[in-house]
């Protein structure tokens, strides 16, 4: 099984990839990318709280599912942890299938699964105690 899935500190980086591999004829991607506000007021980012072994094996585990349930090829997913300014990649899918309807409705899929199954918690920050933050870690 095709399956690539990193939890990364900070924003997202890296996000290009390799060429399709053989019999993709579709390959879909998504960065879900941090606004600067949450529920209507301004903000300077996110921080992720992430438990790690455990939200590791679990998007593991949806990933192939996905393969599994939708019969796409591949499945690259990187999820960061820590602070991600406003502006900044937090999450990246890129999902390679045979057919586009496949890659869609796996993509749909799995950020639905991933938001309701794996333990990564989201507070905003909205001022600038990010660089107290940083430096407590």
């Amino acid at each position: 099984m095709n399956v690539n899935v990193s939890i990364v500190s900070g924003p997202v980086h890296g996000t290009e990839d390799s060429p399709p591999l053989d019999g993709a004829g579709a390959w879909l991607s998504f960065r879900g990318i941090v606004r600067p506000y949450e529920a209507g007021r301004p903000i300077v980012g996110l921080e992720y709280e992430v438990y790690e072994p455990m939200a590791q094996r679990l998007l593991a585990e949806l990933c192939a599912q996905a393969i599994q349930r939708f019969g796409v090829l591949s499945i690259r997913l990187i999820h960061s942890k820590a602070f991600v300014p406003a502006g900044e990649v937090s999450l990246f899918i890129s999902i390679r299938s045979e057919r586009r309807i496949a890659a869609l409705e796996a993509m749909t899929w799995l950020i639905e699964a991933l938001k309701r199954e794996v333990p990564i918690w989201k507070r905003a920050v909205a001022d600038r105690c990010v660089e107290h933050l940083a430096e407590l870690r």
